[in-house]
């Protein structure tokens, strides 16, 4: 009789934690975001029109057409009367995720509003995933571990903070997005454990109990090639294009490699060397935007700011926010939701493992983000490295957001690990004033109400949501807290989190539109812009006051005088934006169309085109005699001063077309009779430009082109001295006869920055490798 061996019961299907916490996020995201991926057109969203559209979006076009055709965009002259796109910090010209979306972009067919906004979405599920890595690791081996990763990835990553105007100020976005990151290198770096065996890396050192499930060894040193994580990340945000956000990283970074420095009890010289190895990586990585850019700097109309349009911050009376969003203004970067708020304050009470630190990072920035309305930032305005040169330390909410939702996290895991009966008694007695809190102010807003409907119907809802949220934390955090052994306590907490940020924060009024994003902006180019553009007869500018407007010239290949970029050069600046009508602008820079509503023009001009633009009818208006773009100048002055040279501009007696102002002695005789020479432009390219030139003697030859640092001229292929021309532009002295003027831009601090650059991807290519293959041998002993 044969025997038949039972079929083998199946196993149910485990889904490691971590991967469905994965899931979650990615889920949550989805939803968070759904009207911008939803493929039926009624029910689309798009991000508003403003910084969105007229900076990124017109200069992410720009980028497009020039790295889809080959070419690294160096300079633009398309807005600003030219600029050096390269040293522009929020173009982002070598950022990685950017060259992912062009690279996708040219895959689906082309460059449009909707590829931008994808590239926002991919930030927020990265630095939401980032985010609860981190957590992850800070609370490994905790109970409820992955319940606080989940918390603070959610808190984090759809708060006040992360989605309200970053996506649209996207460079702010991009560059925050890999704080979490950098911070995940300094903790690893600085576990006194083995990070794949929680085991100590030197057994034989003595070590001391700080906090539970955490040895701190009292002789061990970091583990230094984790800090090649931070570095990495630290790099990307410098690429990202917001300088000032990454200045608060750094600071972070700083602060928190000293503390768990401290904490273990090693020398001060741990800290220098790990700050160095992530600090001057970083600046290495990204060294090819970094160097172009600290050159334009120091040229912009930022070195002229002061302390008062540098000192604008948040109003005392915005700490509301962390309560009740929306009351006070428009976005609510504090807001961190009423759960999320709970909890991190538990953290503070409970004395997580380094809940101090971030208490503490939380107040600080939250007293500068006050800039010049408190004492902090005056204080610190000349000490504290990097602080003086922006604006907005509003912006310090970036510091605040990140440190309540890991605070949000740890809270999580004192309620999974509470033992204390009367602890549970106070926390709910500290729980019912914080309702009895939130719920005095609700009635004030409503009280409010009822006197002023219309000025506060916008604020009730919000306040009624933030009551409603408290009252239910009041039962279910403590509830939680007694039982943490129940799963559905512990869904419950995370589900009344998402609903409240998820309310207040998902298609946010401030923040998005009720239209497809291909509504938004067309990148076809309007048509009065298409007429300008038929005009074949280039170079020549145009002054989009109206019409334009924005970055847009950038987006449509048409070379403006004016833009939106926050970084002006500062002599470029002085003329140009004078106010409209600005005829010594529209001479100098070659203008030949104006976009304007005006009937009439102080100089003579033609009325072309009619059209509207966002606020009405406009015309385009095309100059009678435009200055050409290169002109022949027997006639000069030599003033030494910049400024000097702007003011004799403007005096009565002085014809721009007929003399020349220069910054140096062209060191050549040149007849004062005017010459009968001519200059032809015959290749005009965003970094090249080649003239003809035939003159009877020896001439200026005056350039309607921005002089800046990195341009290079030559006459016949032999190199020739570039002068200033009226404080601003270019001019050439070329000699008599016929002669080809070329100039081109290729700056050194661009070729030394990639040099730098190339060297310290490589390296860390391949730094990385061997430790992941050192790991892995350790991992098979």
């Amino acid at each position: 009789m044969s025997r038949t061996t039972p079929a083998p019961t199946p196993r149910a299907l485990r889904i490691h934690p971590d991967m469905a916490a994965v899931g979650v996020l990615i889920a949550l995201w989805l939803l968070f975001f759904w009207r911008l991926f939803t493929p039926v057109a009624a029910d689309q969203a798009s991000l508003k029109l403003g910084d969105f559209s007229g900076q990124f979006v017109a200069f992410g076009g720009y980028q497009y057409a020039r790295w889809t055709a080959g070419e690294i965009p160096l300079w633009n002259p398309y807005n600003n009367g030219g600029l050096p796109f390269i040293a522009d910090t929020q173009a982002a010209v070598f950022y990685p995720p950017r060259l992912a979306t062009i690279a996708l972009a040219r895959l689906m067919g082309g460059w449009s509003y909707h590829a931008l906004e994808l590239e926002m979405t991919a930030h927020v599920l990265v630095y939401s995933l980032l985010l609860y890595a981190l957590v992850r690791r800070m609370t490994l081996r905790q109970p409820g571990t992955q319940l606080a990763g989940l918390t603070a990835a959610i808190v984090g990553g759809y708060g006040g903070f992360l989605s309200g105007y970053p996506p649209l100020q996207l460079a702010i976005l991009e560059a925050a997005t890999w704080l979490p990151l950098a911070l995940l290198g300094i903790h690893e770096a600085t576990r006194t454990t083995d990070p794949y065996r929680d085991k100590p890396r030197n057994p034989t050192l003595s070590t001391e109990h700080r906090a539970p499930s955490t040895q701190y060894s009292v002789l061990s040193t970091p583990h230094y090639p984790w800090l090649l994580l931070t570095g990495l990340a630290y790099g990307l945000s410098w690429l990202a294009g917001h300088p000032q956000t990454t200045f608060f990283t750094t600071y972070v970074l700083l602060a928190y490699l000293a503390y768990r420095v401290y904490t273990h009890r090693w020398h001060w010289t741990t800290f220098v060397g790990g700050a160095a190895i992530f600090g001057l990586l970083g600046v290495a990585l990204a060294a090819v935007q970094l160097l172009p850019g600290f050159e334009y700097l120091a040229l912009t109309t930022r070195t002229g700011f002061g302390f008062d349009a540098k000192g604008n911050g948040f109003p005392l009376q915005d700490v509301v926010q962390f309560a009740v969003p929306g009351v006070v203004s428009l976005y609510s970067p504090l807001y961190v939701g009423v759960g999320g708020l709970l909890l991190a304050l538990i953290a503070v009470w409970r004395r997580a493992a380094g809940a101090i630190f971030w208490i503490a990072a939380a107040l600080f920035a939250l007293a500068w983000s006050f800039g010049a309305n408190s004492v902090l930032y005056p204080a610190l305005y000349y000490l504290l490295p990097g602080l003086n040169p922006f604006r907005g330390q509003e912006r310090a909410a970036f510091i605040v957001a990140n440190a309540l939702a890991i605070l949000a996290g740890l809270g999580v895991v004192q309620l999974a690990a509470w033992q204390n009966d009367a602890s549970l008694k106070a926390l709910r007695r500290g729980l019912r004033w914080v309702f009895i809190a939130v719920a005095l102010a609700v009635a004030l807003i409503v009280i409010a109400w009822l006197g002023f409907p219309e000025e506060y119907a916008a604020f009730v809802g919000y306040a009624v949501l933030s009551a409603v949220v408290a009252g239910l934390a009041l039962w279910l955090i403590p509830a939680l807290a007694a039982q943490p052994e129940r799963p559905w306590l512990r869904w419950a907490l995370l589900i009344l989190i998402v609903f409240e940020l998820f309310t207040v924060n998902m298609n946010a009024r401030g923040t998005y539109n009720s239209v497809p994003p291909g509504d938004q902006l067309s990148l076809t180019p309007p048509p009065l812009v298409a007429q300008a553009l038929a005009d074949d007869s280039v170079p020549f500018r145009v002054d989009g006051f109206r019409g334009l407007t924005a970055n847009y010239g950038s987006l449509y290949g048409l070379a403006d005088i004016r833009g939106i970029s926050p970084l002006w050069l500062g002599r470029a600046y002085a003329i140009i934006e004078r106010g409209f009508p600005n005829p010594l602008a529209w001479e100098l820079f070659g203008v030949r169309y104006v976009f304007t509503d005006w009937n009439e023009l102080p100089v003579p001009s033609e009325i072309v085109g009619q059209g509207t633009d966002f606020y009405g009818d406009i015309n385009l208006h095309r100059l009678d005699d435009p200055r050409p773009y290169a002109l022949l100048l027997s006639q000069y002055e030599v003033i030494l001063d910049d400024a000097a040279a702007l003011a004799r501009l403007d005096a009565p007696d002085f014809a721009a077309r007929r003399t020349v102002i220069l910054n140096a002695d062209p060191g050549v005789e040149i007849l004062p009779e005017a010459t009968d020479g001519s200059a032809r432009v015959v290749a005009f390219a965003p970094e090249t430009l080649t003239i003809e030139i035939d003159s009877p003697q020896p001439a200026i030859l005056s350039i309607a082109q921005v002089d800046y640092p990195g341009w290079r001229a030559t006459i016949d292929a032999a190199d020739a001295p570039i002068l200033r021309a009226y404080g601003v532009l270019t001019a050439v002295v070329v000699p008599e006869g016929a002669h080809t003027v070329h100039l081109t831009y290729d700056p050194l601090s661009y070729r030394a920055g990639a040099l730098i650059s190339l060297v310290a991807w490589g390296g860390l290519g391949i730094l990385s490798l061997a430790f992941l293959l050192r790991q892995r041998k350790v991992n098979r002993q």
